[in-house]
């Protein structure tokens, strides 16, 4: 099946992975590609790839036999496709994308290329379209649809073990240098505190914000590429409070938006504004040493400068 990735997933996974690790499954996609097309049921059409596409897989738009139009999205195992199906398995449509998986179709056969099949949406149109304040007020009711209670034995972790993997890097980074060190420290230290009273253990998309919630048919906005784990939807929250962070960098009255940001959402969520700011200030340290260690030196500053205005 022959295709060209989008340079956009090739870059980012050369970044996440290392360029061999990348490269070996850039190597296999054709094959995996054509597998897992026969697996999601006879007689599917690939149209064409989504372009520019995601960051983490490659994604197919497709249509059914019966004409259905559908997306079929490839991952690499690290990506860990089998949790994002067995999340939305479990919202079933409810805010976010439905997963099309009758038991007709080879779903075993889908696992095993690391793939989806997924009602398609429009995925050229996401909240960042909107002005900010309308995206802000429908990705806070988009987000909260998620915030089950989730299955029994589920295979999700948890918001403490992930958060704890991550540690690492960050003190890393901090070693690597030392101006880092009291950002990094006060990440840490929050993080330290929130996990030892985590009020809930909610079902989280776990990398909610405006590019993931996407114009649709069925309902105007769902939610789409989650990143699935269980803990208090403060930590879903987040990210969500550093979107469009370049023009929060750029913009005199930075500092003072941010902090509001934090103080609306979680008054509109009814979340602790506490532990909203808390859980801000790590991810905004966590993702700025991790793209600093990936070399992406100008996102990792950006993200930076944001936490050390909270």
């Amino acid at each position: 099946m022959g295709f060209e990735p989008p340079q956009r997933l090739v870059r980012a996974l050369g970044e996440m992975y290392g360029d061999g690790e990348a490269a070996d499954w850039l190597d296999r996609l054709p094959t995996l590609t054509e597998r897992a097309v026969g697996a999601a049921g006879p007689d599917l059409a690939v149209e064409r790839v989504a372009a520019p596409g995601g960051r983490s897989a490659l994604v197919l738009l497709v249509r059914r036999a019966d004409g259905t139009p559908a997306v079929l999205k490839i991952a690499p195992p690290r990506a860990e496709p089998e949790q994002e199906r067995a999340a939305l398995a479990h919202w079933n449509g409810w805010g976010a994308v439905k997963l099309l998986d009758p038991p007709e179709l080879d779903a075993a056969g889908l696992d095993a290329c690391g793939a989806v099949l997924l009602e398609r949406l429009h995925h050229e149109v996401s909240l960042r379209s909107l002005p900010e304040a309308k995206a802000l007020l429908e990705a806070a009711g988009t987000v909260r649809r998620l915030w089950v209670e989730p299955p029994a034995g589920h295979p999700f972790e948890t918001v403490a073990e992930r958060t704890g993997r991550q540690t690492a890097g960050m003190q890393s980074a901090a070693e690597a240098d030392p101006e880092l060190a009291p950002l990094v420290d006060a990440a840490l230290a929050a993080r330290t505190e929130l996990v030892e009273g985590s009020p809930e253990l909610l079902l989280l998309h776990g990398n909610f914000r405006q590019s993931k919630v996407l114009s649709g048919e069925r309902a105007p906005w769902l939610t789409v590429g989650p990143e699935p784990l269980v803990g208090e939807r403060a930590y879903d929250l987040a990210r969500l409070v550093r979107d469009r962070v370049e023009d929060l960098i750029a913009s005199p009255g930075g500092p003072v938006t941010a902090r509001r940001r934090v103080k609306k959402l979680a008054e509109s969520l009814e979340v602790e504004q506490a532990r909203l700011h808390g859980w801000t200030l790590f991810r905004a340290v966590e993702s700025g040493t991790r793209a600093l260690a990936e070399g992406r030196r100008q996102v990792g500053e950006v993200n930076l400068e944001f936490a050390g205005w909270l």
